[in-house]
This record gives C-alpha cells, structure tokens and sequence, in this order.
C-alpha cells in the first residue's frame, strides 16, 4: 500500500512541477470542441443532442497525449528497472501510475465538460451527482489501459502513433457508454435508460482495472 501511495504522489508531484502541460492539454481539448461548433454552425439543436459525443472525443484525443507521458521519463532515464530493482511491487507501480492518470484525466474532463456547457448552451437535465460519476467512471474506463499500453509502447521509437493505434478500438464499448450517458443527462432521459447503460459503463471499468494490474505485473516479469 505504502509502494501505490509513494507511486502515486511522486506522479501527481511531477505532473504540479509540470502544470503548464495539463493546461496545455486542457486548451487543445477545447480547441476541439471550438472545431466541433464551428463546423455544426448556427445549429444550437444538433449541438446540444451531440455535445456528449463532442465532449468525449474531445477528451479521448487529449488523453492519447497525456498517457504518452506516464512512463516516458522513467525509461528515458532508465529508472523504471532501478523502481523495479528496489524492489517495487510491480502490481503497486501499475495502480500509482493508473490512479495519478484517472485523476489528470478527470480534471481534463471536468474542464472540457465545463467548456460545453458555455460553448454548446447546454442544459442538465439529470442529476449533477450522477453526472459527476459519469465522468470519474468515463475517465477509469480510459485510465487503465491507457496506462497499460503506454508501459507496452513506453521504448517504441513511434509511441505517440502506436498508442492511439492500440488503446483506440479497446475504449470503444467505454466510450460509447460514456457518451449515451452524458446525452441522456444533457438532452433528457424518457425510456429511462441511465441506470443500465451506467452499469455497462461501471462493468467494462472492473473488468479492465481487475486485469491490467495482472497482465502489467505479467509483462515486466518476462
């Protein structure tokens, strides 16, 4: 326990010295959804029925870019063999590294979320605390294998490529579910719905947070 907690502060520390990133990652999230509306237009209904779609492809493009980072200076400097040398529990890295990505990416979320509401003249229609869970269990769907395929690709000469290629077509059913959530919080929620596709969107997060941690302690031991 005490390995995942000095894991995790050491990530969430360097991310602090190095805020001017996220911010940076923040701002392209928002250019994107900039992009989305202008190329909708004057169409403020077909904006508000699709802002949950914009939103998450928003946040799933700037995502690529953050979890590039999560093992990038531990295998520049090679240190990732010195923490695994120590010894550290590699199950413990694996979380450290997979929560300090949950939590940047929930503020990513939060503040394009934040954003849409502005842009996109959005309106909640569901519960903000329902809303707020969405977006913890959205960012946990692409937390942990994110952090996972970036441990994969960490020494590819081609990361910012291969990551992308890899992790996209693992998040779609997360993303889909994700999306259908935002849209029946925003737009309304007639067939009553929400329950069921957030407990797809809660199942798909346990079964990729019970197994990355595996298959991660599996790939650094061969």
């Amino acid at each position: 326990m005490m390995q995942f907690v000095w894991v995790l502060h050491k990530d969430l520390f360097v991310e602090w010295r190095a805020r001017s990133r996220i911010v940076g990652l923040a701002t392209y999230a928002l250019v994107m959804l900039l992009i989305f509306a202008f190329a909708v237009g004057t169409d403020t209904t077909a904006l508000q029925q699709h802002a949950g779609a914009y939103l998450w492809l928003a946040v799933l493009s700037a995502s690529t870019l953050l979890l590039v980072q999560s093992f990038q200076q531990e295998t520049e400097a090679g240190a990732l063999d010195g923490l695994l040398l120590l010894p550290v529990n590699p199950v413990a890295l694996f979380y450290g590294k997979a929560v300090a990505n949950l939590v940047l990416l929930t503020l990513l979320a939060a503040v394009a979320l934040g954003s849409s509401f502005f842009l996109y003249d959005l309106h909640l229609r569901g519960s903000l605390v329902l809303l707020c869970l969405n977006v913890v269990l959205g960012t946990a769907g692409l937390a942990a294998p994110g952090t996972l395929y970036a441990a994969l690709t960490a020494r590819a000469p081609a990361q910012q490529l291969l990551l992308p290629l890899l992790l996209l077509p693992l998040v779609v059913p997360p993303v889909l579910a994700v999306v259908k959530v935002t849209d029946l919080l925003l737009v309304g929620d007639p067939m009553n719905q929400l329950s069921s596709w957030l407990a797809v969107l809660a199942s798909f997060d346990l079964v990729y947070w019970s197994l990355t941690g595996v298959l991660f302690a599996r790939l650094v031991e061969e």
